[in-house]
C-alpha cells in the first residue's frame, strides 16, 4: 500500500519526536537508528514547529542533544500506542 507524502511526512515527524523523547536524541543517533539521511534528519526535526511540536537543543554544539519541551497538540499516548504502524508505514 502506499501512502500520500502528506502522511508519511507527518508520520516522520512524529516517529523523530519519539525518538527524541526516548533519548535518540542527536540528528547522527537518529540517523544511525533509522538509516534516513543526515539532511532529512536535520530538516525533520526543524519541521517538528511546524505540527506545534517545540523541540529544543540543550548543550553544546558537539556534545548537546535535542530535548521536547512542548508536544503541542500531540496525543503522546496515542503515538506511543501506534509507533509500530507508524514505522511500518515509514519502512524503519
Amino acid at each position: 500500500m502506499t501512502h500520500s507524502k502528506t502522511k508519511t511526512s507527518f508520520y516522520r515527524r512524529l516517529y523523530v519526536a519519539y525518538l527524541i523523547e526516548n533519548g535518540i536524541a542527536t540528528v547522527p543517533a537518529i540517523t544511525a537508528h533509522t538509516g534516513m539521511p543526515r539532511r532529512t534528519a536535520q530538516d525533520t526535526v526543524a519541521a517538528l514547529a511546524e505540527i506545534d511540536i517545540h523541540c529544543e537543543f540543550v548543550g553544546a554544539n558537539k556534545s548537546g542533544h535535542y530535548r521536547i519541551s512542548d508536544w503541542g497538540p500531540v496525543n503522546q499516548r496515542w503515538l506511543h500506542n501506534h509507533i509500530e504502524m507508524i514505522k511500518a508505514v515509514l519502512a524503519y
